[in-house]
């Protein structure tokens, strides 16, 4: 399947959860789509015999500045040879998505590093807990705004 026909099917079985795309004039076409419906889209797209995106290659947390943070996912259909890319946005005040754990269990880590990272929750991870730095960290390290602490357990942080 082409990008375009992706986007067609989901815009067919999910209606408003696809926000927008980009499909053309770009490296890797993607879809824009809802926090709260991204784990039923997966789970249609791995689950769909014309799509069957069974590898997710990789999640990723972005801060796009401005207070406007998002998850990248990258699926790659090992059957059929196709790829397509699903963007969600969210905000800093709202940093909730949900969890596309149960779909592809390769998602449980890069859900954490992106919360570890980022600070954002996915609701219905079974295990969300920093998995880079420890428990006691404040702050997100690759958030644009992020301020390097001085002092950590009243070590000086090199900086």
């Amino acid at each position: 399947m082409i990008p375009q026909e992706i986007h067609t099917l989901l815009q067919t079985e999910f209606g408003d959860a696809v926000l927008d795309a980009k499909l053309d004039g770009v490296p890797d076409p993607f879809i824009n789509i809802a926090a709260g419906r991204i784990d039923a889209v997966a789970r249609f797209l791995r689950d769909h015999e014309a799509t069957q995106f069974n590898a997710l290659m990789c999640l990723s947390g972005m801060d796009y500045t401005g207070g406007k943070l998002g998850v990248v996912y990258h699926l790659h259909s090992m059957r059929w040879a196709h790829k397509i890319v699903l963007k969600v946005p969210l905000t800093a005040e709202q940093p909730h998505c949900r969890s596309v754990e149960a779909v592809w269990k390769t998602a449980n880590w890069h859900e954490r590093e992106a919360f570890d990272m980022y600070g954002i929750v996915f609701d219905g991870h079974p295990d969300l807990r920093r998995i880079l730095l420890p428990d006691d960290w404040e702050g997100y390290p690759l958030r644009k705004d992020y301020q390097v602490p001085e002092y950590y357990n009243g070590m000086k942080v090199p900086y």
